[in-house]
This record gives C-alpha cells, structure tokens and sequence, in this order.
C-alpha cells in the first residue's frame, strides 16, 4: 500500500478488542475515518467498545474457525466487506513451564497461533478475490527473544513470526499486504505483576496502535515495538549463545520467573481460569 495510504470508510476488523491493544487500535482507526468491528470474546465488552466508536461489536472466539466466520458475516453485514483484519487476541500466563496446566497451555496455543490462523483463513478467500486486503498479526519481541518464565508464549509468538513471514511468500505476487507487529512488554493487564525493571522497554497500547497503523499504511513486513528494535533481531542472531546466555544473567532477564507478584496478577489469573471454562 503506498504511503498516502487513505483509511476513510475502510473496515477494520479487530480481534481482542474490547481492550487493551485491541481497543487502543480501534480507537486509533477510527480517528482516521475508518469502520471499525470488534470481536471479543466478552460479548458486553466489545459492544460497549464499539458503541463508543459507531462500529460494530459482538463475540468472537478466535479459537473456533466458526465463531470466527459467524462473526465476519455480521460484521460484513453491519459495515461492508472486510478491508483490514487485526489479529490482537491473546493472552499471557507467566511462570515455570512444569507448573502451567494443560488447559492454560492449550489456550495460548489455541488462542495466540491457531487464532491468528482461523482469521488469516478466515478473511484470505474474499481479499483475494478483490486483489486487496491488509492483515496485521500482532506477535511478540518474544517471537525473537526467548523469556524465561513464559516459554509456552514465546512458543507461540515464536511461530506466529514464521507463520506471518512464510505467508508474505506465498502472498507476494498479490497486493495483499501482510505485517507482523512485535511489541516489547506493553503497559496492560497482560503484563501485571512483572515489575517496572524489567531489562526491556515498556511501552503503551497507543505506541502498539501507531505501529500497526504505521504497517497497514507503508506495508510493512515487520515493525517492532519500539520501533528502534525492530532490527535487533538480526544481530541477536550473530552472538554466541555462551556470551547471550552471560549477557542475559548480568541483565537479569529471569526476573519475571523469579520474582513475579501473582498478588498483582490476581485478577488476570482468574480470568484465565475462566476462559478455559468457556470453551
């Protein structure tokens, strides 16, 4: 997509976007004079959210191809076909790999890789028959990096990066743009109970917004979150994993395993419960 880019009366479809990323970026569209639809799997959430934005809201699972399908026909039918799908959702437990249950594991993995796949199918067939579409996954810096402390995740951000890099091949000889947003740790309620001196930037869900905006706009392959690491990855390659290794113990980069405040993260924790319930 060229740089004068316009999103007037474009439809955006935003999974997870009853907050957080997701709501900071519907926000962030609608400004810009786009329709926005946000799919939550808070129902009340995501109409509430929409209803603040004249957009659409309803509930979508994103790790049920048919909620996802279901969803799409009533946003389609609320704002028009589908221009630009956000895949947002996901979540992140925090803690020793042994001591994380199946079904917390088995929802990042439905959630976080097999959702962004749901919508990817879900939204590809209708761009491609209009030869026009734009989708952003929004992975992690821990699809780069691996996190002591969050290994199920980086697994899961980990292949949404391959997933979204192997994709912009097979897409390249179409004009549909596809981008991988990589943001550092976010000021959300993801993030509760890991501290503030965590090796690594913080950064707000409006930052995240602007970068997505920022991918749709210039068709980017992959931005991060700041945006001056967005090519760190490439020399992190390069070092030795005995000097990375050493270099990440001086840093302290098992913080969030050591000293994560489960007190603070209280509340996330519970709704994660929940939502292995829900399914």
């Amino acid at each position: 997509m060229a740089k004068g880019y316009v999103f007037t009366d474009k439809v955006v479809l935003i999974t997870g976007g009853g907050r957080g990323i997701g709501f900071a970026t519907a926000l962030a569209f609608k400004k810009l004079g786009a329709k926005v639809a946000i799919g939550d799997i808070d129902a009340e959430l995501a109409q509430q959210a929409a209803s603040k934005l004249e957009g659409f809201g309803g509930y979508l699972d994103v790790r049920s191809q048919q909620s996802f399908h279901d969803f799409i026909a009533q946003a389609e039918q609320a704002l028009g076909a589908i221009d630009i799908l956000i895949n947002n959702a996901g979540i992140m437990p925090m803690g020793k790999m042994e001591d994380e249950s199946q079904a917390i594991t088995d929802a990042q993995i439905d959630i976080n890789l097999r959702g962004v796949i749901h919508g990817m199918k879900a939204v590809l067939p209708k761009m491609q028959q209009r030869q026009s579409g734009h989708i952003v996954n929004v992975a992690s810096l821990a699809g780069k990096y691996p996190i002591p402390g969050a290994s199920i995740y980086c697994a899961t951000k980990f292949a949404v990066v391959g997933l979204t890099a192997s994709m912009q091949q097979e897409l390249r000889d179409t004009p549909i743009g596809l981008s991988a947003v990589l943001p550092s740790k976010v000021r959300t309620e993801l993030s509760s109970g890991t501290g503030d001196n965590l090796p690594i930037p913080t950064v707000e869900p409006e930052d995240v917004a602007q970068a997505i905006i920022t991918a749709v706009k210039h068709n980017l392959t992959e931005i991060a979150v700041p945006n001056y690491l967005t090519h760190t990855p490439k020399a992190y390659g390069f070092v030795p994993h005995w000097l990375n290794t050493k270099a990440r113990r001086f840093f302290g980069d098992d913080r969030i395993l050591k000293g994560l405040d489960q007190n603070d993260r209280q509340a996330y924790t519970q709704r994660l419960d929940r939502l292995t319930k829900t399914k």
